[in-house]
């Protein structure tokens, strides 16, 4: 289900007024169009003492994942018709982050940090998924913490996602991540209270992986198709995984959404992904 569709759906649900969305949301000026993230890093930079611990503890937290294939999409009651048709893919071996990419991370890699969200009282505002950023933001910052890492991160394909968020070889055909009860796995619009939550505080699924369903969307390498098969948007990439104002329904592991490159909202974050080290 396209993003539009479902943002309208969050204000449905929540009763939230469309400035909270919207207008009262900061400006963000667009960005000029990046390419992806080169399969090498280039012109290594040396990561100052903060940005080595960052680093390592990305490293520490990436789950490496099996491949097979399986049968991507959903065509069940509750699946929304960009969901289909159902059709058997088949993933290498990769890795992918046991987290979202968190706020500290973000600013100690980049030097700013443009999340919406802030932590209250019981809570550091590091833990916090790091969210108002563009796919292009993305990119740039997978681009410099590889040449400070001398890694190859990258954004997980759409496939990859829905396989780990399944739960991969391990998977035992949950709706949601990790399981069929939603309040076991996910911060949505009933638990909420409107906001993200320090990540990882959930039930992980089967791999291990925490929050891939509820929290913030996660934007993702490919390029929106509205059935699978049609031509890929230009500009347009998909985002998987529901998020902190939206309904169960659209924090199953097989919903879809889709958001121009230079989209910034506070409900789109992401999570890292690999080739095998």
């Amino acid at each position: 289900m396209n993003r539009i569709f479902k943002t309208l759906g969050v204000v449905i649900f929540l009763m939230i007024p469309v400035a909270v969305f919207g207008q009262s949301r900061p400006v963000a000026p667009k960005r000029n169009v990046v390419k992806q993230a080169a399969s090498k890093p280039t012109s290594a930079q040396k990561p100052t003492s903060a940005q080595q611990e960052v680093i390592d503890n990305i490293i520490a937290n990436m789950v490496n994942v099996k491949g097979s294939g399986f049968m991507m999409g959903s065509n069940t009651e509750e699946a929304y018709p960009d969901e289909g048709p159902v059709h058997d893919v088949t993933v290498g071996d990769f890795m992918i982050g046991k987290f979202e990419v968190t706020q500290r991370e973000w600013e100690t890699i980049m030097g700013e940090n443009p999340s919406v969200f802030s932590g209250d009282e019981d809570e550091d505002s590091g833990s916090l998924p790091v969210e108002y950023v563009s796919w292009n933001d993305v990119e740039l910052f997978i681009i410099k913490l590889n040449r400070l890492s001398g890694k190859n991160f990258r954004l997980p394909t759409e496939a990859e996602w829905e396989y780990a968020a399944r739960g991969g070889t391990r998977s035992n055909g949950y709706s949601y991540s990790g399981s069929d009860d939603i309040e076991e796995v996910a911060w949505y619009g009933r638990n909420s209270d409107r906001r993200t939550h320090p990540v990882g505080k959930k039930k992980p699924n089967e791999l291990g992986l925490y929050d891939m369903s509820g929290n913030v969307w996660e934007w993702t390498a490919d390029k929106w198709s509205p059935d699978y098969t049609m031509p890929r948007s230009r500009s347009n990439f998909t985002d998987r995984g529901g998020c902190w104002g939206v309904s169960a329904r659209d924090c199953r592991v097989s919903c879809r959404g889709g958001d121009d490159r230079t989209t910034r909202l506070q409900d789109i974050g992401l999570r890292l992904a690999a080739d095998p080290f």
